[in-house]
């Protein structure tokens, strides 16, 4: 399997996705990230889809509970819109696969 490449915001917003996970950080794995440039007038920034495997009900609440209005601490990042995606769902063998949708802009 080919590793994903990330950018930097890319990197950093999975980093603290993962870190919501807490003492259940070993039942995440990365499974999909696309991030594309984005830009307004005043700011540029990365539209991010990311695909999150999660093993057990506890350790995916981890990571949703309150992801809308999370503060994230992602160096020269701003997390100005996260949330969860309409193809997320739970797979028959138990599996919550999360698909988070997310707007970085550079500080």
């Amino acid at each position: 399997m080919k590793p994903l490449r990330l950018s930097r915001a890319a990197s950093g917003l999975v980093r603290a996705l993962l870190a919501r996970a807490g003492d259940e950080q070993h039942r995440v794995r990365l499974s999909h990230c696309r991030s594309v440039d984005w830009q307004s007038l005043t700011f540029t920034g990365q539209r991010h889809c990311i695909e999150l495997r999660v093993e057990g009900r506890e350790a995916a609440r981890s990571v949703t509970d309150g992801l809308d209005e999370a503060e994230f601490e992602i160096p020269g990042q701003i997390v100005a819109e996260i949330a969860l995606s309409e193809a997320t769902r739970v797979e028959p063998d138990g599996t919550t696969v999360l698909a988070i949708e997310a707007l970085t802009v550079a500080e």
